[in-house]
């Protein structure tokens, strides 16, 4: 959404955080370390194996709601947006592996990262039911039932500050959290870094990790890390 930019520095942050998905099994979606083209490749090699994305962890109903809010907030211009970029597949990922994203709160053990990433699950759930709430109460339907105008009013009432609404405070919280996870999500993948104009990209992006495993296209077989017993 307009006015919701966010400085480059961050973004490089981002990378760091969004790059430990490469260790999670199963994310053939959305891979940060590994081309897209292996599930192109695996598809091509299995035809009608693949379909619609199956999320992890949000409903049907919850994910096609965060793919939607996503896309408004990232939309589609000059630029891929965030549906095309993968960015509901990357938080339903995430949130479902319980791995926290947030630019408020540094993730200082191991402890902080478990407690993060639990607290995540239910602030999604109970931020897409606040949205639905408030949606019915405002305008008599759940967000997704509404129509573009009355969901870009909505949600312009939690990003901008002066259209904040009394007794908004609950969704404006879940705006924000919504929109790091938008913005981790998008500018994490080569989409998102291309459309900053970032000009370190073309020195940066080929110094990326490949993919350890081109025998596993689809991430099916991996495992997660070992860890280690030896003294440091």
């Amino acid at each position: 959404m307009g006015g919701q930019g966010i400085e480059r520095r961050q973004i490089l942050r981002y990378i760091g955080i969004a790059s430990v998905a490469s260790t999670f099994p199963g994310f053939s979606k959305w891979a940060f370390a590994c081309p897209q083209e292996h599930a192109d490749m695996a598809a091509a090699a299995a035809p009608g194996a693949s379909g619609p994305y199956q999320p992890l962890f949000f409903s049907p109903q919850h994910f096609r709601m965060v793919e939607h809010i996503a896309e408004i907030i990232i939309p589609e211009d000059d630029t891929p947006g965030a549906k095309k970029a993968g960015v509901a597949e990357f938080i339903d990922f995430m949130v479902a592996n319980k791995v926290p994203v947030s630019g408020y709160r540094e993730v200082r053990s191991t402890q902080d990262a478990i407690e993060m990433g639990n607290n995540a699950q239910v602030r999604f759930l109970s931020g897409l039911d606040w949205m639905n709430a408030r949606s019915h109460s405002e305008f008599g339907h759940e967000f997704m039932d509404c129509t573009p105008e009355q969901q870009n009013s909505l949600l312009e009432e939690l990003a901008y500050k002066n259209k904040f609404k009394p007794l908004t405070e609950s969704g404006r919280a879940f705006f924000q959290f919504m929109r790091d996870y938008t913005v981790v999500g998008y500018y994490t993948t080569k989409v998102g870094l291309e459309s900053l104009g970032y000009p370190g990209l073309r020195v940066s992006w080929p110094k990326m990790p490949g993919c350890p495993h081109p025998d596993d296209p689809e991430h099916a077989h991996l495992h997660e890390p070992e860890t280690s017993t030896d003294p440091a």
